[in-house]
């Protein structure tokens, strides 16, 4: 059988390696905070995500008019909410998608 110090080994190894990993998108990222190019993606990906999720949205459900009519208000909570509550796009996202899911399933 294996001896304790084997298991310690492969303990320090796994968690050095995990620690690696974890650490590795902070260290490349401080190069690039001062891109142009990830500062513009800064500005436009909010506005993106939300197009996409708008598009998928509608894609899947264009054929079944009373939910394509649910999806058209989910996006409308969705952007009232981005823009008028300070542009929080985790919280319009989230109000939007919980729109849809309550108007889909009730109605």
């Amino acid at each position: 059988m294996f001896d304790a110090w084997w298991f310690v080994v492969a303990l320090a190894v796994c968690g050095g390696i995990t620690f690696g990993l974890r650490a590795l998108p902070f260290v490349a990222l401080k190069p690039l905070r001062d891109s142009k190019t990830v500062q513009r993606l800064s500005v436009w990906m909010p506005a993106g995500i939300l197009a996409i999720l708008a598009a998928v949205t509608f894609s899947d459900f264009a054929s079944e008019p009373r939910t394509a009519l649910w999806a058209a208000l989910a996006l409308a909570v969705t952007v009232g909410v981005h823009l008028g509550l300070g542009r929080r796009t985790l919280l319009s996202v989230g109000l939007g998608t919980a729109t849809f899911v309550v108007l889909v399933n009730l109605f």
